[in-house]
């Protein structure tokens, strides 16, 4: 039985370095959500396909090493691992894709553990792993219809790639899940474009009124706005040296998730993830920086001038 049960798209990262290399690392927007969650001691599990190829393997190897449970990973022989380039500039970081047709991308429901489900405390999705293939996204809807049926905690981002779908599919498909979701958690970006609303009040009103009870909408370097249905709450960002943001907003979820479960007050969740994500944008990859529970729990003072783990 596992604290927290995911299912996505793993991906193999390659970070543009300021001398033009490139760092490998870990990727995937649901894979740095269980690494930034087993960083807090939760136990995560994956489902997931990857290629029975060099980057699998890595994942493998990065996953067993940060404590996420690979039980429902499974390796496809003749099938790759996705990967994706990150790139740099004055606006921010950009993404660059290879990953048409990955063992990801070939998850069905047949090859879900429904048992699995019913015996995790939370289950993750995110818009991603609707938007990647039909196959996946079957996969991950019915990943949410047996969460239902057994009574658990469904939390859903949204995470809007316009490049993969046209804005009305997504609009569409991301609202229908979001009315089985408990916990919804957006970015602002994103869910401005999904719901046309502008305002952070407005947002959080929308995904209430979809069925959510508790909303974290992430503001990026303003912080977080969260709602349990009596008010926003918003929680100013943290002040740190950024350079790259690939993965704050995932760091940001696997947070929340070990955080609202240790204690139950989202507003104390939303608090601690919204210190985690910025530290996790200090140093280049999208889990190289996402904290440790013993830095985060740490007084905040001890924290300013403090650089997180790697």
């Amino acid at each position: 039985m596992v604290d927290i049960l995911c299912i996505g798209e793993p991906l193999y990262e390659l970070n543009e370095q300021p001398d033009g290399s490139f760092l490998p690392g870990c990727g995937g927007d649901v894979s740095n959500v269980c690494i930034a969650a087993a960083r807090q001691q939760a136990y995560v599990g994956l489902i997931a396909n990857i290629g029975a190829d060099t980057f699998g393997e890595k994942l493998q190897v990065t996953w067993r090493r940060e404590g996420v449970s690979t039980k429902y990973v499974t390796s496809k022989l003749g099938e790759d691992t996705g990967i994706y380039f990150v790139q740099h500039d004055a606006t921010g970081h950009k993404f660059l894709y290879r990953r048409k047709d990955s063992a990801a991308s070939r998850l069905t429901r047949d090859d879900i553990p429904q048992s699995a489900i019913a015996d995790a405390s939370l289950v993750y999705a995110s818009g991603i792993s609707l938007a990647v293939s039909g196959d996946l996204r079957d996969a991950t809807r019915h990943v949410i219809e047996v969460a239902v049926a057994n009574g658990r905690t469904v939390i859903f981002d949204p995470n809007l790639r316009i490049a993969l779908w046209s804005l009305d599919e997504a609009r569409a498909v991301t609202h229908e899940i979001m009315k089985h979701c408990d916990i919804a958690l957006p970015g602002l970006d994103d869910a401005r474009a999904l719901t046309g609303h502008t305002s952070p009040e407005e947002i959080v009103r929308f995904y209430h009124s979809l069925g959510a009870r508790i909303v974290a909408l992430t503001l990026g370097a303003d912080g977080v706005a969260v709602s349990r249905g009596d008010g926003v709450k918003t929680i100013p960002g943290e002040t740190v040296k950024t350079v790259d943001a690939t993965g704050a907003g995932d760091c940001f979820n696997g947070v929340f998730m070990a955080a609202w479960l240790r204690s139950g007050n989202a507003v104390d969740a939303a608090a601690i993830a919204n210190r985690a994500a910025a530290h996790s944008t200090t140093a280049y990859g999208a889990v190289t920086a996402p904290p440790y529970d013993a830095f985060l729990l740490k007084p905040k003072r001890m924290l300013e001038h403090e650089p997180s783990h790697d």
